[in-house]
Formats: C-alpha cells, sequence, structure tokens
C-alpha cells in the first residue's frame, strides 16, 4: 500500500495556473494569484507629468487604481481600444510595497494551466535586453506564451511614479 502511494505522489507534477492576454499578436500570462479581476475598458482618468506608458487612474469600489498600457510599456505601438480591450487589476510586489495596478491589455484569452515540464527558463539574449521580467517561457501546441513576473515588469523609479500618480490622484478626489 505504501509503494502505491508513493509512486502516486511521485506522478504529481507542478501545475501553474496562468491568466493568458494578448498583446498585439503576442500571448503572455500572468500568474492567476496575482490577478483580483478583469474589468471591461472604461474611462481612465489622465494624471499629468506621468510616463507615456501610464494611462491614468481608475475608481475602483472609492479606491484610485494606476492604470499602465502594457503595449506601451513593452515598446509596441499603442492600439485603438476595441469591445476586447480590456483592463487586468493585479497586486505588485516591490521592496515590501504592494500596490494595485490595472494593465491595460488587447484582450483576455483564458486561464491555462500549464504543467512544469510546459516552463521552460527565460531566455537570455545577450546583455543589452532586460528579460528578468520573464518569470518563464510556457509552451502550448506550437506556440510559446511569455510568462510574466508581474512584480519585476516595473522598476523601482517607475513603481515610484506610480505610488506618486495614486497618491496625487486620491488626494485630488479627496482634499482635506
Amino acid at each position: 500500500m505504501l509503494d502505491s502511494m508513493n509512486s502516486a505522489a511521485d506522478s504529481i507534477t507542478e501545475v501553474v495556473q496562468c491568466l493568458t492576454f494578448k498583446l498585439d499578436a503576442e500571448v503572455f500570462a500572468i500568474d492567476i494569484s496575482k490577478v483580483r479581476e478583469v474589468l471591461e475598458f472604461s474611462s481612465v482618468t489622465k494624471v499629468p507629468k506621468t510616463p507615456e506608458f501610464m494611462c491614468g487612474v481608475i475608481n475602483l469600489r472609492g479606491s484610485v487604481v494606476p492604470v499602465l498600457d502594457l503595449r506601451l510599456k513593452f515598446g509596441m505601438a499603442e492600439a485603438e481600444k476595441t469591445v476586447d480591450t480590456c483592463i487586468i487589476i493585479s497586486e505588485v510586489a516591490l521592496e515590501g510595497e504592494t500596490t494595485v495596478i490595472g494593465s491595460l491589455v488587447d484582450s483576455v484569452q483564458e486561464v491555462y494551466e500549464f504543467e512544469s515540464s510546459q516552463i521552460e527558463p527565460a531566455p537570455r539574449i545577450g546583455t543589452n535586453l532586460n528579460t528578468e521580467f520573464i518569470w518563464g517561457m510556457g509552451k502550448r501546441d506550437n506556440e510559446f506564451i511569455i510568462i510574466l513576473d508581474i512584480d519585476k515588469v516595473f522598476s523601482t523609479d517607475e513603481f515610484l511614479v506610480i505610488q506618486q500618480t495614486e497618491a496625487y490622484a486620491s488626494e485630488k478626489n479627496h482634499p482635506s
């Protein structure tokens, strides 16, 4: 009996659940445990003097949430908003701080389960390209899905701008 339990335990493979989404023709994913919810695109309030990838802020049940355009962050062209455009609300941790952010994406696809055998480490592409924010490359059928480490997508400086934008918008909406 013990032998059959051990062999069953050995056959258990680690599974990572990820929310997949599209930016242009590329499929990306983030760990589902980092995702709070997915919203349809609605109006975003622009905040002055913010980086180009910062769309602005939204009011999410009384809380100010910064919204960032992942296409612009990754150096892609800005896209027209469509009925498929979504905002993925996620929790991002950096230097011990947790902040809720919205990521503007072209469309949300599905929750997909990757077995550990379907995930390869992030590619090492010379020294000029920063791939530190790529957690891994998921394989599904004949395509690769870039699995992002959402905690590393934004640099410390960018994260500070995000927090300042959030504070600015909160203060503007709730003056003392």
